[in-house]
Order: structure tokens, then C-alpha cells, then sequence
């Protein structure tokens, strides 16, 4: 399976957003993560579709965007008009309305994705394992960077890689997002996942196509 690198685009320079993609898209990424928080569901506030929409033509990159907001069915439409490849919404924002959401972002044709944090058990995640085009599974709690990453993740990520083979999808997309360093991306693909998340390991580094590619590795 394909191991994926989505660079965090939170842990850049914000006043150089165009220029990040691009250089991302130089350095080797396979998708831009674009952390949107909207300081209800979780406490910070980021940025919202306009700056998706202003990262769109300075990358073909996917822009993968994970909608950390307390309604996210009210704003699909703004990101997919401002290009998002990719849109994530959480199972806590959702409830049991989380499959209705999904299919509703790939009837725009964007891929969906459902997100659990740390404290929501996996199991969450099983129904939707059967139509999404990607699960994530957060590794932190989400809202700020830097964070270590949570080593009670690996067996989650395990038990839904598990799961994803008795269903029959095998090769679904399982992305982990918070603490992912160099040094621990072995154990997480290990355990299953294939698509990472990372910001300050990206960022903080001198050599970011290195630094991607030690990850891919």
C-alpha cells in the first residue's frame, strides 16, 4: 500500500501560504493537509475556505481539508466551490448524521473522510469504513500543534486496518494526524495507516524533501 505524506499547512508561515504549496509540491508531499478550526468545536481558530481557495492555484497537490467545526454540514459548499479535494468531518460534530454527510460531500464530487479523536472509541468509525474514500484517526487532541503523539492510537489504528480487511477494503485510505515524527512513523504505518499527517516534523526540518521522504520511508 501507497504511504502518503500530507504536510500540515498550519505549521507554515501564513503569510506565505502559495509559496508553501508549492515548495511542498517540489519537496515531494502527495496531498496539503489544511487544518480548519472554527474555535467552537475545538478552542483555536485557523483559517477557513478562503485560504483554501487562495492555496488552490499555486498546486496541483489534493488539498485535504479537515473541517475541525461544530457544523460542518453548513460549509461544505464553501469548500468545495474554493477547490478541496478532500473534505473530513468529525464524528462528534455529526453524530449519527455522519454517514448522511459523507455521501452528501461525494455527491459534489470531493472524497469524504470521518474522523474520530482520542477519546472516541474506533468502533465509530466501522460504518462508515464501507463507503468512505478515507478514515482518520486523530493521534492528539485536536486544535493545537506540537503535541506528542498518543501511543494508545497504534492499537486503534490496528483494530480499524482489521476491520477494513473483513469488509473487504483492504486498501482504504487510514490517515493519522498529531505527533507523528520521523522516529515513530514506522510503528504507525506498521499498525496501519498509510496516509500521515505532519507539521512541525515537516516544518521544523532544514531538509524538507528529506524530511518527507525519511516519513515516506
Amino acid at each position: 500500500m501507497k504511504i502518503k505524506i500530507a504536510p500540515s499547512i498550519l505549521s507554515s508561515d501564513f503569510a506565505k501560504l502559495g509559496e508553501t504549496a508549492e515548495m511542498l509540491e517540489r519537496c515531494g508531499a502527495d496531498l496539503i493537509h489544511c487544518d480548519v478550526m472554527d474555535g467552537n468545536f475545538v478552542p483555536p481558530i485557523t483559517f477557513g475556505a478562503q485560504a483554501v481557495k487562495a492555496i488552490r492555484p499555486h498546486t496541483a497537490l489534493p488539498l485535504d481539508c479537515h473541517l475541525m467545526v461544530l457544523h460542518p454540514n453548513t460549509h461544505l459548499g464553501e469548500f468545495v466551490k474554493a477547490g478541496a479535494d478532500l473534505i473530513s468531518v468529525h464524528a462528534e460534530a455529526c453524530g449519527a448524521g455522519t454517514a448522511d454527510l459523507l455521501r452528501e460531500i461525494q455527491a459534489h464530487g470531493v472524497k469524504a473522510c470521518a474522523v474520530v479523536n482520542p477519546e472516541t472509541e474506533i468502533e465509530a468509525l466501522f460504518p462508515a469504513a464501507e463507503f468512505a474514500d478515507m478514515l482518520l484517526v486523530m493521534s492528539v487532541h485536536p486544535g493545537w500543534g506540537g503535541q506528542k503523539f498518543i501511543p494508545e492510537s497504534l492499537k486503534k489504528i490496528e483494530r480499524l486496518r482489521n476491520h477494513c480487511i473483513r469488509i473487504g477494503r483492504d486498501e482504504l485510505d487510514i490517515e493519522v494526524d498529531g505527533g507523528v515524527t520521523v522516529e515513530n512513523v514506522g510503528e504507525i504505518v506498521s499498525a496501519g495507516a498509510n496516509v500521515i499527517v505532519a507539521g512541525n516534523a515537516v516544518f521544523g526540518s532544514r531538509d524538507i524533501a528529506g524530511t518527507i521522504a525519511r516519513l515516506r520511508g
